[in-house]
């Protein structure tokens, strides 16, 4: 049992990663009906960019103060993640707006592309190793080991989860959003600046998967510029598990990915936790094809 409920605690860990980087693509394919396949990378540059400010000098001395640098560092990581991801819509997508589905999905392998590679020339292609923010801080709760960094990621997750939720679903700008989620045009009608909504979907998105990026970062110590096409693709499984298009399935799906592959990988093997997974995916997808709480589409063809 204690195996268990330790397996449990890290999939839960992983799962909140996994649900933030699919909040991002199920948010683009919610307004755009486009899988922002760049998406991954740019969950990889929080942790670059989290890894870069915490070795700057200018930085050092917030670190004194662990959860004021941690705030710090999240806020700073998120915003500039957030200005790539707005950049990339203005260059990769916007000028395709008019054109096939299937243009935009080439434009944006591109991106991935072109992000992979430039932060491999920048940062190399090793791994590099992030500083021991945290301390090896841990608590023993009925013999499962639960230690600090697995309890801020969850919490700051869960926070991020939960306000996204409640922006979308109980104010005006989510409103604004539901709406252009179904019709643009009707939306423009109704007086609603869709460019605006689509620019605000660029924002949070990529800043929930630089945040993410940066936990993972703080948790493994590690980064490599291959890492977001790893997690990445990961959390697109989360997205469509859930439902493509549902916030709160891409959580769901996140959450449940996480526990799968633990579970998988304690109770079978390392090496097949992909595997399963993928294998939970097809039959999820044969027996609901449109995820576990149901696809937001509009367009029926």
């Amino acid at each position: 049992m204690q195996e268990f409920l330790q397996q449990l605690v890290n999939g839960l860990t992983m799962g909140s990663v996994y649900a933030l980087v699919a909040l991002g693509y199920t948010m683009v394919y919610g307004i755009l009906k486009l899988i922002n396949f760049a998406h991954g990378e740019l969950f990889m540059l929080g942790g670059f960019f989290g890894l870069t400010w915490l070795t700057a000098s200018a930085f050092s001395g917030l670190l004194k103060s662990p959860l004021l640098g941690l705030l710090v560092l999240f806020l700073l990581v998120m915003a500039m993640v957030a200005v790539i991801g707005v950049l990339l819509d203005r260059v990769a997508y916007k000028p395709l707006r008019r054109s096939p589905r299937l243009t935009a999905v080439v434009s944006a392998l591109g991106a991935s592309i072109f992000l992979q590679n430039a932060v491999m020339l920048v940062f190399g292609s090793g791994y590099l190793v992030f500083p021991d923010v945290a301390r090896d801080i841990y608590w023993m709760v009925g013999g499962v080991k639960i230690t600090l960094m697995r309890v801020i990621i969850f919490l700051v997750a869960v926070c991020f989860m939960v306000g996204l939720y409640l922006l979308v679903q109980k104010t005006q700008l989510g409103a604004a959003m539901r709406a252009a989620s179904l019709d643009h045009d009707t939306s423009r009608l109704m007086g609603i600046d869709v460019d605006k909504i689509i620019m605000l979907v660029f924002v949070i998105g990529p800043a929930l998967g630089a945040a993410a990026g940066l936990m993972v970062g703080l948790y493994y110590r590690q980064i490599n510029f291959a890492m977001g096409w790893t997690y990445g693709i990961r959390a697109f499984t989360a997205a469509i598990m859930g439902g493509i298009g549902n916030i709160p399935g891409a959580m769901i799906g996140g959450l449940l990915l996480g526990i799968i592959e633990t579970l998988g990988a304690g109770y079978i093997s390392a090496t097949w936790k992909d595997a399963i997974s993928f294998a939970i995916l097809i039959f999820i997808l044969i027996w609901r094809p449109t995820g576990l709480l149901g696809e937001r589409v509009a367009d029926k063809v």
